[in-house]
């Protein structure tokens, strides 16, 4: 198969049209994630207990502050991809948290309790919520895996994540607890901020900071990044009970989706994400939301997720042979180069 073929396979059921938003300025207050002045912007703006630094991780606005900090933190790597760290490639991870939050993806989807509605406590993440939780693998375990690292130097206090009130076994809440549980993943995260850390002399002259390191942390980065999904996927399965069939089939789109997306080492800067984001569902799907037929849905955003459901059963009508096919075409780095040009002439054209 060539890379184009390969493509064409994966999207030709239902191709995207969509109109790339080209005119996003990155100084606009709506191209963050919401309340993104709000959140803590330092490990100090924590509670600080018992000589522990103490994040609620199930507050919104403390996980954006635990993204807020990565991002400060690993701003000076960044320094040759654009002003304002608006080049640093773990903006894909609090923008997409912001787009959950602001589609009402990380409240109760059960509705037994009003955590994450406007009527009770809007800023709460839902444990009941598979989004949440799936976001948890993409948002704690980083900022844990980042700490073991050394990115935010030597630390004053241990860090402490509060447990959820339920599912507590599902997760872990330091860096010791995590490593004894998770290493795998830990160590995936830990090793993408140590390469950061040691590209440390790099990072201060542009000339020498190459396209190929950034292709190398894009590496390590997705590397983590898939395999804290594939791990959350499978413990989660069973929160899919709350949401409805065609939001459930959506999050599982989505999960195979990112797959194929890690492979070409996609750029997840500030900008990039915003322009691709615009397209996603701006609500919850529900019984009733037959695609490409939602009539609040843009053609584009319909088009979008119809693409997503024929990508994934293609995937698993070949035994996930698309995805190890799509995967070796991405093997190098001209590849992934054409791989990444195709995706965005499919949103753009």
């Amino acid at each position: 198969f060539s890379i184009h073929a390969l493509l064409t396979v994966t999207v030709t059921l239902s191709p995207v049209t969509a109109a790339a938003l080209s005119e996003t300025d990155g100084t606009r207050e709506d191209v963050y994630p919401p309340l993104w002045n709000l959140a803590p912007e330092n490990l100090r703006d924590f509670l600080v207990k018992d000589n522990k630094i103490v994040i609620n991780a199930w507050n919104y606005q403390e996980r954006l502050g635990v993204y807020k900090n990565l991002l400060n933190s690993s701003a000076k790597y960044f320094n040759a991809f654009g002003s304002q760290n608006f080049g640093n490639i773990l903006w894909g991870l609090p923008l997409q948290h912001g787009w959950q939050f602001r589609t009402g993806r990380l409240a109760d989807p059960s509705r037994v309790t009003s955590c994450g509605y406007e009527d009770g406590d809007l800023l709460c993440i839902s444990v009941r919520s598979w989004w949440s939780c799936m976001n948890y693998y993409l948002s704690v375990i980083p900022f844990l895996g980042a700490v073991e690292a050394g990115l935010f130097g030597q630390l004053e206090y241990e860090i402490e994540i509060l447990p959820p009130k339920e599912r507590r076994a599902d997760f872990c809440y330091s860096v010791a607890d995590c490593q004894s549980r998770i290493p795998k993943l830990m160590e995936e995260w830990k090793t993408y901020f140590e390469y950061l850390l040691s590209t440390e002399h790099k990072a201060m002259s542009p000339a020498t900071f190459s396209s190929f390191t950034l292709d190398d942390a894009l590496h390590l980065m997705w590397r983590a990044h898939v395999t804290s999904i594939a791990y959350a996927l499978l413990k989660f399965q069973d929160s899919l009970k709350y949401l409805s069939e065609p939001e459930a089939n959506f999050g599982e789109d989505w999960a195979n989706a990112v797959d194929f997306i890690a492979a070409t080492h996609f750029y997840t800067d500030l900008q990039t994400t915003n322009d691709f984001q615009a397209f996603l569902p701006q609500r919850m799907l529900v019984e009733g939301d037959v695609l490409p037929f939602i009539s609040d849905f843009s053609p584009q955003q319909n088009r979008v997720l119809l693409s997503l459901r024929a990508l994934h059963k293609a995937n698993q009508l070949t035994g996930g042979l698309l995805l190890k096919l799509w995967q070796k075409a991405m093997s190098t780095e001209a590849g992934r180069k054409m791989g990444r040009k195709l995706i965005e002439d499919l949103v753009s054209s």
